[in-house]
């Protein structure tokens, strides 16, 4: 199936689409923030994949990734899709395989939530971060200086 738009429609369509600071991102920054967990980095391009959160001191990683734009299943079909969109989604999905490689193995825990996960139950996304800030050593309240 050919791309329906001319490449000027294509760049005014993705220029209009946020890449950071989206909707589901900015909810569960709230929550943690509500939740106590402050201190993290946003977009650090000091790592891999620039998470979209980052908890440095206890090397945590944290991204809210576009169901359509990385993938998932129920939500790209790549048979129905453009050779373009095909190649776009297989390009982003590799380069998320490989920064999480590379985070992991420089010693971080890595997340990635589907936007609807983060939607659909902020309570439980909030909570398995928080889970993991408390493995690594964090307690609530030691934020500071994150």
């Amino acid at each position: 199936m050919p791309d329906h738009l001319s490449p000027e429609g294509r760049s005014r369509v993705m220029a209009a689409i946020r890449s950071k600071n989206t909707k589901p991102e900015l909810a569960l920054r709230a929550s943690l923030r509500l939740a106590g967990a402050t201190g993290y980095r946003l977009h650090t391009k000091l790592l891999p994949g620039k998470p979209d959160l980052a908890f440095t001191r206890w090397k945590v990683a944290i991204f809210v990734d576009g169901a359509f734009w990385h993938g998932h299943e129920e939500h790209f079909r790549a048979e129905t899709a453009s050779e373009y969109w095909r190649s776009k989604v297989a390009n982003t999905q590799r380069r998320d395989r490989m920064a999480t490689t590379a985070l992991v193995s420089a010693g971080w825990m890595v997340f990635r939530f589907w936007d609807f996960e983060v939607k659909d139950d902020i309570e439980r996304v909030t909570n398995l971060v928080l889970d993991a800030l408390t493995r690594a050593g964090w307690r609530d309240g030691s934020m500071a200086g994150g």
